[in-house]
């Protein structure tokens, strides 16, 4: 799965989050998009899992930071201009109004764990949405 030139969209989250979904979804949603992981618990094993999981040769990393409050403004910077899919165990109240107010969609989705059927189909709907609005 090569990079997405144009990508629509930037994907954000841990590797666990990706556990249970099946690859050829992750593939459907990165042919619009792009991923960048936060390093989870399990640190490189988890990411090497997921880019093996994958068949990627490389998975492009967020750097981890000290605070939550540093790690969230590192995903902003990371979302820049492009819509984010932002999928973390729970969001300021900042990171909730810089959501709210950007230019750019933005989809927060609360998870802990791998993403359920339904947060899944959420993203779905995102990526839909983007490629409607890039026709």
């Amino acid at each position: 799965m090569p990079p997405v030139p144009d990508a629509l969209f930037r994907l954000a989250c841990a590797p666990a989050v990706l556990d249970e979904a099946q690859p050829a979804w992750v593939a459907t949603i990165l042919e619009e998009g792009e991923l960048a992981v936060l390093a989870g618990p399990g640190g490189l094993d988890e990411i090497t899992a997921l880019a093996h999981a994958l068949d990627l040769v490389t998975v492009p990393v967020l750097r981890a930071e000290q605070t939550p409050e540093q790690q969230e403004a590192t995903v902003i910077a990371y979302a820049d201009g492009k819509p984010l899919v932002w999928v973390a165990a729970s969001f300021s109240d900042d990171a909730a109004r810089w959501a709210e107010q950007r230019g750019p969609m933005t989809l927060l989705i609360e998870a802990d764990g791998p993403l359920s059927q339904d947060e899944r189909k959420r993203v779905e709907r995102f990526a839909v949405i983007l490629g409607r609005q890039a026709e």
